[in-house]
């Protein structure tokens, strides 16, 4: 893991461990302001395609949260602009969404 806040570096264990169990290309993990998180992985199925953060998004609005501290995302690529908007869309600006290997490396920090 990296410097990441103790905070941020729960959401790295979360989200690796989801995308180890699932077998999926993302996972990812979000902390509201709450402290509720929630943890996702990429859906990829014939009639529905959604990123794990959108599926970590999507779970937090449903479970009523009113916005975002943190969102971890490992990946083997980069954050896709539209889960950032989708981000921003929930929780404002200014919300680090960090990006890491699917190993669980934090590479880099993109802020919303």
């Amino acid at each position: 893991m990296s410097s990441l806040t103790p905070e941020d570096n729960k959401l790295v264990v979360l989200a690796r461990a989801t995308r180890a169990r699932t077998g999926a290309a993302e996972g990812a993990a979000l902390r509201d302001l709450d402290g509720r998180t929630y943890a996702a992985a990429t859906v990829d199925l014939p009639s529905l395609q959604v990123s794990a953060v959108g599926v970590a998004v999507s779970m937090a609005v449903a479970s009523g949260a009113r916005g975002a501290e943190a969102v971890v995302v490992l990946t083997g690529g980069e954050v896709a602009g539209e889960d950032l908007d989708a981000v921003r869309d929930f929780a404002g600006s200014g919300v680090p969404v960090h990006r890491g290997t699917p190993s669980g490396l934090v590479e880099d920090t993109r802020l919303t």
